[in-house]
């Protein structure tokens, strides 16, 4: 699975992108970002709150409870704002 993470998310999870396995019982992006929480402090803190947090499944906005599985991009980035 690759994680793609923009702005703020990549500052603080360290990494722009990366390819992950996780464990089979993580079905669902709320499942991932828990799972991604658990692998260290900056994950944890960039995902303390969801509430301004969006994300993508292969390119398409999707709630947390939408599935994923092992060939999916998964992106997180903060809310779009123009001027």
């Amino acid at each position: 699975m690759k994680i793609v993470y923009f702005a703020w998310l990549r500052e603080k999870t360290g990494c722009a992108e990366e390819e992950v396995s996780p464990p089979e019982s993580v079905t669902d992006v709320r499942g991932l970002v828990e799972w991604l929480c658990s692998r260290g402090d900056g994950y944890a803190e960039a995902f303390a709150d969801l509430g301004p947090v969006r994300v993508a499944v292969n390119l398409e906005y999707v709630k947390l409870d939408q599935a994923v599985g092992p060939d999916d991009e998964v992106a997180f980035f903060p809310p779009v704002t123009g001027g």
